[in-house]
């Protein structure tokens, strides 16, 4: 049997290819990265007040992030009870999320930890087993 190739169908494959090892090569990187686990107070003296680049060097990728937006109408309601936009300065929040990484007990670990940036530090560290 002849297989009959032309030369855009063999660079299409070789895109898929090299676009699957390149996902499972990241997600390895990441799993690795993130194989220490914490208790939840070297947890939070560890990443209190730190950069995203402090927090990507010592834990990898996180796998999922959420920026957050302003509601819609809220711009309205601000100006409503006193609060001037003009003259405050815009604030980026955003929040990481790793999975089992903070220990709670010697024997379980958290399911989720939520790290929330605002403008590049980190100001909130929560865990969750309920998400």
């Amino acid at each position: 049997m002849q297989l009959n190739l032309n030369n855009s169908a063999v660079k299409m494959c070789f895109c898929v290819v090299a676009a699957v090892l390149f996902t499972f090569g990241a997600t390895a990187v990441t799993a690795a990265s993130v194989s220490k686990k914490y208790t939840e107070d070297q947890f939070l003296n560890t990443f209190s007040g730190k950069t995203k680049k402090i927090v990507t060097e010592k834990l990898g990728a996180p796998f999922k992030k959420e920026l957050s937006v302003k509601p819609a109408g809220a711009t309205g309601f601000l100006g409503k009870v006193g609060a001037d936009e003009k003259n405050s300065k815009r604030v980026n929040v955003e929040m990481w999320y790793y999975k089992n990484i903070v220990n709670y007990d010697p024997k379980h670990t958290y399911k989720e930890t939520e790290i929330t940036f605002v403008n590049d530090k980190v100001m909130n560290i929560a865990f969750f087993n309920n998400r």
